[in-house]
């Protein structure tokens, strides 16, 4: 079954800070091409969501209903909800995850 794949509004603004990120550092080109390659591998969860990870950081607090993917340097957190799959945050995996996953996801 393919699954529909929707992103948030945060996880949105989270691709419009990056794309701003690396428009600025390095140069729009290459903000165009990360843009597309991270649409592209959050577009590739409809086929096969399930086989993400548990995020470490979420699994330490016994929550378990979201899992991830990787482009490195960045993580795709999503939840797979029936036919639907709902992206959540993309961020720098550098970051201080344990507390960016706090803020935004414990208590969603």
């Amino acid at each position: 079954m393919r699954h529909l794949v929707q992103l948030t509004a945060s996880a949105e603004k989270d691709l419009e800070d990056l794309h701003s990120y690396i428009a600025r550092q390095d140069s729009l080109a290459n903000a165009d091409r990360l843009l597309d390659r991270l649409l592209e591998a959050s577009e590739s969860l409809a086929d096969a969501p399930e086989r993400g990870a548990i995020p470490r950081e979420l699994a330490a607090l016994g929550i378990r209903d979201y899992r991830q993917i990787i482009f490195k340097p960045y993580r795709i957190i999503y939840r797979v909800m029936g036919a639907n799959v709902f992206v959540y945050l993309i961020a720098d995996g550098r970051r201080d995850m344990r507390a960016l996953l706090e803020l935004r996801l414990v208590g969603n």
